[in-house]
């Protein structure tokens, strides 16, 4: 019973710990800090920005 209850509260010590370091990159990658000048839009194929047309 001891062993049971040890892992237990191990168990919920460590999870948030775990779930927060985890969780201090989630999204970045997927968003965009770049802006494209008035005239352009990102075009994801070329990583850059590309002249509208029309």
């Amino acid at each position: 019973m001891k062993t049971k209850t040890l892992v237990v509260t191990l168990a919920f010590t460590l999870a948030p710990t775990l779930t927060l370091a985890m969780g201090c990159n989630y999204g970045k990658h997927d968003q965009q800090a770049m802006s494209c000048a008035a005239g352009t839009v990102y075009d994801v194929d070329s990583n850059s920005c590309v002249a509208t047309t029309g």
